[in-house]
């Protein structure tokens, strides 16, 4: 694979594990956003589901109060009647002291009970208090307000001194009991009254929160990163054998199978690569075509699959023979072609004189106890970059060294032949 395949394949492949990545961490961060807003849904839904209830249950007491039209409890030692009520105390035929406890009354003092362990506190609370310790404060304010104008409940979250508190109001309705005590200030059946707010501490499941928040986005960061780092070792394997695939691929594409040397369409495409650069830069190249020697006699006296073991043979001691730049191919049968860029005559003559001489030399052993000598004729071919300029065909580099290999072919065979007209 060539420097530039690879940087081609290295910038496709970084774009996939790039947006596959990214793709990673949305779907990821995604789905670990929508957990964390689905707990903190649940919680706070939890929070006010508690708020309901504790309202519920005051309400439920207050509306008892309201249709007895309050309840009289014996007045105790520094009990205080409640001003705002026209003649609060009756005295019983023995002598008792007994004290009306109205709705807003009996809210509020419940209310302090609670508030006095700290659990959560009450307030009976209105635009129009009768009592100014039913005064809303802002937050109540505004949530009357959104009663006015038809809305069902208000809640907020405050912190103060590292302390939570969840407030939650929901709006009071004139029922027919009230109308004895409100009924002067004008109020009419089913009319907004007023709220009831309550007030509880929450630090412990704000902390508890936060904690799973936490927990939460360091589990979605270490998915992430393990996802990624899943995804991008199966990739990384993935694109090895594809390159190994591709580059087998490319190599059945390119070479010759009984050979393993290049095949004719890729020399032709290098000749052509090499022929533009050589007119670039000014150098020259140089062209061995050789053919194996009575090879059909080879096939015909020990069988074909001794001629391919003779070919193969050859082959290999053609590209032992050449550089790493060279290009060696099969060009057709038992003929074999070399591109030698850069080299003039003198050098492409001294390849072709090694390669006729270790072929002479070498031993082909087709079966155990036989072993066939076989000699190559070569001829010659070398350009300059101004002898190229003047090529209107590429293919006539092959016919200069085709013809020089004629000429060795008719000279007896096993020699080197140099095309006529070039000087060595």
């Amino acid at each position: 694979m060539s420097h530039t395949d690879k940087k081609k394949d290295q910038y496709i492949w970084g774009q996939f594990l790039l947006k596959t990545g990214i793709a990673i961490i949305f779907f990821t961060v995604g789905i670990f956003i929508i957990l964390l807003v689905r707990n903190n849904d649940l919680v706070n839904s939890q929070i006010k589901t508690r708020a309901k209830a504790h309202i519920d249950q005051i309400l439920k007491t207050r509306s008892w109060n309201a249709h007895y039209g309050g309840v009289y409890v014996e007045k105790q030692p520094g009990m205080v009647s409640n001003p705002y009520l026209d003649d609060p105390d009756i005295v019983t035929r023995d002598g008792k002291v007994y004290t009306l406890k109205n709705p807003a009354l009996m809210t509020r003092e419940i209310s302090e009970l609670f508030g006095m362990d700290g659990r959560f506190r009450f307030h009976m609370t209105s635009l129009k208090p009768i009592n100014p310790a039913n005064k809303p404060d802002e937050f109540e304010e505004r949530g009357l307000r959104l009663f006015e104008k038809g809305g069902e409940d208000h809640f907020i979250k405050e912190e103060l001194d590292g302390q939570v508190t969840y407030k939650y109001i929901v709006p009071v309705f004139i029922e027919q009991a009230c109308l004895k005590c409100h009924g002067k200030q004008g109020y009419k059946l089913g009319d907004l009254r007023g709220g009831i707010s309550v007030t509880f501490d929450i630090t412990d499941i704000e902390k508890s929160m936060k904690l799973n928040k936490i927990m939460i986005l360091s589990l979605g960061a270490a998915a992430t990163i393990a996802f990624c780092g899943i995804v991008y070792a199966f990739t990384f394997i993935l694109m090895k054998r594809l390159q190994k695939a591709q580059m087998k691929i490319k190599e059945l594409a390119l070479t010759d199978e009984l050979t393993s040397l290049y095949n004719r369409r890729y020399f032709f495409d290098r000749l052509s690569e090499e022929m533009k650069r050589s007119r670039r830069f000014g150098h020259g190249i140089s062209c061995i075509l050789l053919d194996i020697d009575h090879f059909k006699k080879v096939n015909d006296t020990y069988g074909h699959q001794a001629g391919d073991i003779v070919l193969q043979n050859v082959s290999t001691a053609v590209r032992d023979s050449c550089r790493e730049i060279d290009i060696v191919a099969r060009y057709g049968g038992e003929e074999i072609v070399v591109l030698l860029p850069g080299t003039d005559l003198k050098g492409s003559y001294t390849v072709a004189e090694k390669i006729r001489e270790t072929v002479e030399d070498m031993k082909n052993r087709v079966d155990d106890d036989i072993t066939v000598p076989v000699t190559v004729s070569l001829g010659v071919a070398s350009f300059t970059s101004d002898d190229l300029r003047k090529l209107t065909d590429m293919k006539q580099i092959i016919q200069y060294a085709d013809s020089a290999l004629y000429r060795a072919k008719e000279k007896g065979r096993n020699v080197v032949e140099i095309s006529e007209g070039v000087v060595m």
